[in-house]
């Protein structure tokens, strides 16, 4: 059986750097044996952003992207914060906002980007938690998605 640092390696995806706090909160914290990470935006490798509302800037294939973006940044942290994706057993919930026009339905299409990610690295019995996405009016800095998570840690 493969580890979720496997999993992940085999999928040969690249790992942003993990984000600095740009505010008073912590990019993840450790209570007992669950990790939470805050609210995270598409990094991309050169720590730069994906920047656009879904419906007007982009469409809603690329906001599935920016929304496994967003996953691989949540990684980027958990890897940065704990050491290694072997550290979490599962993934517990997943919040996603969507940034979009008021006619935008698709929400939960779009977050499928980060939680198809998460089933690939943890495997579809760990890897699939509960989950919300919601659209907001916005998101800081013009950003398509923000996504936070609960995960239980490895005993």
């Amino acid at each position: 059986m493969q580890t979720p640092e496997e999993r992940f390696a085999a999928l040969g995806l690249v790992l942003p750097p993990a984000p600095k706090p740009l505010g008073v909160y912590k990019p993840g914290l450790q209570v007992g044996e669950f990790y939470y990470v805050s609210g995270h935006g598409p990094v991309l490798p050169d720590a730069s952003l994906i920047i656009g509302r879904i419906g007007a800037d982009m469409d809603i294939e690329a906001g599935k992207l920016a929304a496994l973006q967003v996953g691989l940044t949540i990684l980027a942290t958990l890897k940065a914060q704990l050491g290694s994706l072997n550290q979490v057993k599962r993934v517990i919930k997943v919040l996603g906002m969507v940034n979009a026009t008021d006619d935008f339905l698709r929400h939960p299409y779009v977050i499928n980007g980060c939680s198809e990610l998460f089933a690939q690295v943890w495997g579809e019995e760990n890897g699939i938690g509960v989950r919300s996405a919601v659209g907001m009016g916005t998101l800081p800095d013009n950003i398509p998605v923000e996504i936070e998570a609960v995960f239980e840690l490895a005993s």
